[in-house]
């Protein structure tokens, strides 16, 4: 196993140097040089060439030990990824951003895997009855229903019009207290399209020999259900799960920005509108190190749920 992990993060480093060189094109060589904007309409020359000194703009784009692109990867392996344009530190903005991201993301995340696997066990036990075609249209229906449909109902229902919860974050409330509602909304909206997911996962183990013999030998049904066919079905299950975590990390852009928490998806909406490359670079990079790092840990989940797959 040890040589195969070394091998996968041998092969993250052409990965690496992709994202950074696409997003070097993108936002450096496509964007262009956006001093003239940063310093503003009637800002003087010197004002702008100070901007480029600052940005490290004036410097050639390639052909050089000190270019742009070469002091991009220098600086994006060390996680110095200099200034925004209203001066803060990127890295500083990150950090302060994770925080409101992933108290909102976790708890959502983790609510989501646990109602809806549970419930997949359950249903696909009860397959063919009313209970089972009542989850599947439910489940339809919010599959149907717009994301922003569940922000707009819940802020204006149970938040405005009934008072549950606060309409909008402020610094005043706890953490529990201005996410809250949004982790509901994610929960109510996220569910239906995994219990589809992982209710197909559960059926074709429900019709597996295993299942008929387990219940001939008198197991209980929580028995069968919770240590065998959860277990069987521990695949499919992994790569949804493990692969959806490197997104937590990211935020939730709607419901981050309609309730105002200030975490990395109110970030990186911020910084779209005002046109931050630094930022969405910043973003951009480290969304693709996350990415790469659970596919890593997905693959050695596999070898330690299903003893029949080797990673040597």
């Amino acid at each position: 196993m040890t040589a195969y992990i070394i091998r996968r993060i041998l092969y993250t480093v052409p990965i690496v140097f992709g994202v950074l060189l696409l997003t070097f094109v993108l936002f450096t060589l496509v964007g262009g040089d956006i001093s003239i904007e940063i310093a503003g309409k009637g800002a003087t020359q010197e004002t702008i060439d100070e901007i480029r000194e600052e940005y490290g703009l004036n410097k050639p784009l390639f052909l050089s030990w000190d270019s742009q692109f070469v002091n991009h990867f220098k600086n994006a392996l060390t996680f110095n990824f200099g200034r925004a344009r209203d001066r803060e530190p990127v890295i500083d903005k990150i950090k302060r951003g994770v925080g409101p991201s992933l108290a909102l993301t976790v708890p959502m995340f983790f609510g989501v895997v646990i109602i809806s696997v549970s419930l997949s066990l359950i249903i696909a036990f009860v397959h063919g009855t009313v209970w089972d075609i009542l989850v599947v249209v439910i489940c339809v229906a919010g599959m149907s229903i717009p994301y922003l449909s569940f922000i707009l109902f819940g802020q204006y229902f149970l938040a405005y019009r009934w008072g549950l919860f606060p309409v909008f974050f402020s610094p005043e409330l706890t953490m529990a207290q201005y996410v809250a509602l949004p982790v509901l909304i994610g929960i109510a909206a996220g569910i239906g399209g995994n219990l589809r997911f992982f209710r197909t996962v559960m059926l074709d183990e429900m019709r597996s020999d295993y299942v008929r013999t387990a219940f001939a030998k008198g197991l209980t049904v929580r028995r069968v259900l919770f240590k065998h066919v959860l277990k069987n079905a521990m695949i499919p299950i992994i790569t949804r799960v493990v692969l959806a975590i490197p997104f937590l990390f990211l935020g939730s852009l709607l419901l981050e920005r309609f309730f105002g928490i200030p975490g990395l998806g109110y970030l990186m909406v911020e910084a779209i509108n005002s046109r931050d490359y630094f930022v969405i670079s910043a973003m951009t990079y480290i969304s693709a190190i996350l990415f790469v790092v659970f596919n890593l840990i997905t693959d050695i989940c596999y070898s330690l749920v299903d003893p029949r797959i080797s990673l040597e």
